[in-house]
């Protein structure tokens, strides 16, 4: 299969109906380009996770990609890293996006003990963990399930590890949100995305992409009993937090 990937164009076209958004080949074959004319700040806590696990991972310990789509994390890490550093599982419950990755990774990183697992992270049997990442997944979760989620993430990650949360966040000023959100979409105007395109998105995308606030996140968090959390990064409604499984944190 050839690593090309195509200009998103999905929604460039008026649709007698509009479906609701899902990870289909259609999306998989233009997800670089969607993802990064769509997600302000993509890149920089992609290149952010190396420097992150090079601070907090034990060596050799084992990491989770949640909602790891075509594997970006685990290249990021591989990048970084070298292969004896981590062991990396990117879980999707796209099966299209879980072939692209396994081609990506092999390819990519060939000396990096990597794996791409098909599954509902919902219902994984979690091994021991140094660094969790999930990357823009918690979002399309049903908010019920929310919850029982970081629940399992917190037990599985061991002494000293850290999970990465990264989401799409809504103000909880009404105002201030209107703002966020009409920069977000001066934001994708910027990187070509006309406004039949912006507004049938956005319509494609409610209900399935229910986006929580960072206190909210911070709460969650907490109840799942990490001591300690923070928002690292935020630009305009995108932010990424970073959890620790303990009170104290600095090198490891």
């Amino acid at each position: 299969m050839s690593d090309a990937s195509y200009r998103d164009a999905i929604f460039s076209t008026p649709l007698d109906r509009m479906a609701r958004f899902s990870f289909d080949e259609q999306v998989v074959a233009c997800f670089p380009d969607m993802i990064r004319r769509s997600v302000p700040g993509y890149g920089q806590i992609l290149g952010m996770l190396g420097l992150i696990a090079r601070r907090h991972l034990r060596h050799g310990a084992h990491v989770y990609d949640l909602g790891c789509s075509l594997g970006a994390a685990g290249l990021a890490l591989a990048g970084t890293l070298p292969p004896a550093a981590f062991r990396y599982t990117g879980v999707d419950l796209s099966p299209a996006m879980v072939a692209r990755a396994r081609e990506t990774l092999a390819a990519e990183c060939p000396e990096h003990a990597v794996e791409i697992v098909e599954g509902d992270i919902r219902e994984l049997d979690y091994r021991p963990s140094g660094m969790i990442v999930l990357d823009f997944t918690l979002q399309f979760l049903a908010p019920e399930d929310r919850d029982a989620v970081i629940d399992k993430l917190f037990a599985a990650l061991e002494p000293g590890g850290v999970l990465v949360l990264s989401e799409k966040i809504v103000a909880e000023d009404e105002q201030d949100n209107a703002w966020l959100v009409e920069r977000y979409h001066d934001f994708k105007r910027a990187n070509g995305y006309s406004e039949l395109e912006i507004s049938q998105k956005r319509t494609a995308l409610e209900n399935v992409l229910v986006p929580d606030t960072l206190a909210a996140h911070h709460e969650r968090l907490a109840r799942a009993g990490f001591p300690r959390s923070q928002t690292w990064f935020q630009f305009l409604n995108f932010a990424s937090l970073i959890a620790f499984k303990d009170a104290r944190y600095g090198e490891t």
